[in-house]
C-alpha cells in the first residue's frame, strides 16, 4: 500500500489496531498484489520479504493473509511467515482463504498466538449483504463467544458498520480487535 506507513501510523496514534494484511498466492492464479509471498521463493527470500514488511509498518502487532489459497496450505512457507512472526513476538490471523490452510496449526506449533477467520464481511459489496454478514457474527459470537469477522474499508462496510455497531454494543456485543482474540 502506498500509503501504508502514514496510515499506520495515524491508526496507531488514535489507539487503533495495525495489521499487515500479507498478499499471498493464490490457487486461482489471481494476482493478490505487489510483494506476494508465493510457494515458489525460497525460504530466506519469504523471510526476508515479511520482515522488511513488518519493518515498513512498525506499527503492526500482527499479520494475516490476504488471499493466499496455495501459499496458506505449504507448511514450508507458512513456516517461513510464522518463523518471521515469533520472533518479533506478532500474533498471526488465519484468513481460512482456504479449508486446508495450515497457518493456524504453524502458528500454534511455533507458539505464535492465532485465531482464524469466521466470516467475510464483504465478499457482496452492498450494504444490506454487509449487514447480513455483521448480523451473522454477531449471533456467533453470542452463541460461541466470539467471532473473528474480516471486511475492507470499502464504503459499503464501513456504512454498515457504522449502522449496526452501536446496535450490537447496545445489546451485550463488544467489539474488538481481531487482536484481542489471538490465543
Amino acid at each position: 500500500v502506498r500509503f501504508g506507513n502514514t496510515i499506520a501510523r495515524q491508526a496507531a496514534a488514535a489507539g487503533k489496531g495495525v495489521m499487515l494484511h500479507l498478499p499471498m498466492q493464490t490457487i486461482s492464479g489471481r494476482f493478490p498484489g505487489p510483494g506476494t509471498i508465493t510457494t515458489a521463493m525460497p525460504d530466506e527470500a519469504i523471510r526476508s520479504m515479511v520482515a522488511g514488511d513488518l519493518a515498513e509498518l512498525p506499527q503492526a502487532q500482527g499479520v494475516n493473509n490476504h488471499e493466499g489459497s496455495l501459499a496458506t496450505q505449504d507448511r514450508r512457507v507458512m513456516g517461513d511467515v510464522i518463523g518471521v512472526l515469533a520472533q518479533d513476538g506478532r500474533w498471526f490471523i488465519d484468513s481460512r482463504t482456504s479449508s486446508a490452510s495450515v497457518g493456524e496449526a504453524v502458528a500454534r506449533a511455533h507458539g505464535v498466538p492465532t485465531a482464524g477467520r469466521n466470516v467475510f464481511l464483504d465478499n457482496v459489496d452492498q450494504e444490506a449483504a454487509v449487514e447480513a454478514q455483521l448480523r451473522a457474527a454477531a449471533a456467533l459470537a453470542r452463541e460461541t463467544g466470539s467471532a473473528i469477522a474480516i471486511g475492507h474499508p470499502r464504503p459499503a462496510t464501513l456504512e454498515a458498520v457504522r449502522t449496526l455497531g452501536p446496535q450490537f454494543i447496545a445489546s451485550g456485543v463488544e467489539l474488538t480487535l481481531a487482536g484481542a482474540l489471538v490465543h
